[in-house]
């Protein structure tokens, strides 16, 4: 029996606007086992919550309602010491390695902050060591350490975001769209870097991405997020060649294939109209309105989350009938 290393039960949040009553329905009920050493892949549309769910899961942002349990211990719950030794434990890689790292510190500065927040050095040599250490682990040398992030490419600057997330030698690592921002050569490096890391270490991964080839390549298990809501959920393979739900087939349907003859005789699956407001998303099922499979009861009862298959879940009322 796997070991879950995070759990989230039925996290919601949303987020105020200047519109009176009105919110941003940003995650809606969403629960996952994350287990030791996997990698999960979190996938959907720009704004459907993807990067929200994953800075709630480690207590980045917290939730209206639900919990984020890390090895038994919900992260909600804890103050002062008692946080800070679980948040070492749980890093993030932001997605935007130019904004993500000061202009005005030097790399070195940068990953020892993180080292110094955490007291984990116990003497200047021994901080400067472990600096260096983690420098090397992710592919940069001793000098790259006085260099300012200005000075660095795009792939480098993303490495130096990885080393300041590894440094405190964590458990569990939220990764948010770490590639989408780089050359389509440099993503290649970066995710398998992330792979041997994985190896080397025994991390857990939450994968956020929109790549669908790179989400196929690393993860084990894939999540497909819609309007704030999970619709699908298993192992990678069973959604890249078995999905179920109709949203999950439009995506994989969209993936490029290299061999043109595959490429004339698959069949895309077109969505009509366009992804409704977070502010005010549809009754029922929130895919209803782009669904050509959407009944009466779609809008009348939000569909149930399903397990159709062992580890394979799916949130739809006529799943049955689609497949």
């Amino acid at each position: 029996m796997r070991e879950v290393v995070l759990r989230l039960k039925n996290i919601v949040k949303e987020f105020p606007t200047s519109k009176k009553n009105k919110k941003v329905h940003a995650v809606s009920d969403i629960s996952i086992d994350i287990y030791e050493n996997e990698t999960l892949a979190l996938v959907g549309e720009s704004g459907c919550g993807k990067s929200t769910l994953g800075k709630c899961a480690i207590g980045l942002i917290h939730p209206d309602s639900g919990e984020s349990i890390f090895l038994g211990e919900n992260i909600y719950d804890k103050r002062g010491n008692d946080l800070k030794n679980i948040k070492k434990n749980l890093q993030i890689i932001f997605q935007d390695p130019y904004a993500s790292l000061d202009p005005r510190m030097t790399v070195g500065d940068i990953i020892g902050e993180a080292i110094d927040i955490n007291k984990i050095a116990s003497s200047k040599k021994d901080r400067q060591d472990r600096i260096i250490e983690v420098l090397r682990t992710v592919g940069l040398n001793s000098e790259h350490a006085n260099r300012y992030p200005h000075e660095f490419s795009g792939g480098q600057r993303q490495r130096v975001g990885i080393a300041r997330a590894l440094v405190v030698n964590p458990d569990f690592i939220v990764a948010d769209e770490p590639v989408s921002a780089l050359d389509v050569s440099i993503q290649a490096q970066v995710v398998n870097m992330f792979e041997d890391l994985q190896k080397e270490r025994g991390l857990t991964y939450l994968f956020i991405a929109h790549d669908l080839s790179i989400v196929n390549h690393i993860s084990n298990r894939i999540g497909v997020m819609y309007l704030g809501k999970m619709v699908e959920l298993a192992e990678a393979g069973e959604i890249i060649f078995r999905p179920l739900h109709p949203y999950t087939k439009s995506l994989i349907s969209a993936i490029p294939v290299a061999d043109p003859k595959i490429a004339r005789e698959r069949s895309r699956i077109v969505l009509e109209g366009e992804v409704p407001s977070p502010l005010n998303p549809p009754s029922g099922c929130h895919f209803r309105t782009r669904c050509k499979y959407a009944t009466e009861q779609c809008a009348m009862e939000v569909p149930k989350w399903r397990e159709m298959e062992k580890g394979h879940f799916v949130a739809c009322h006529n799943i049955e009938k689609i497949n």
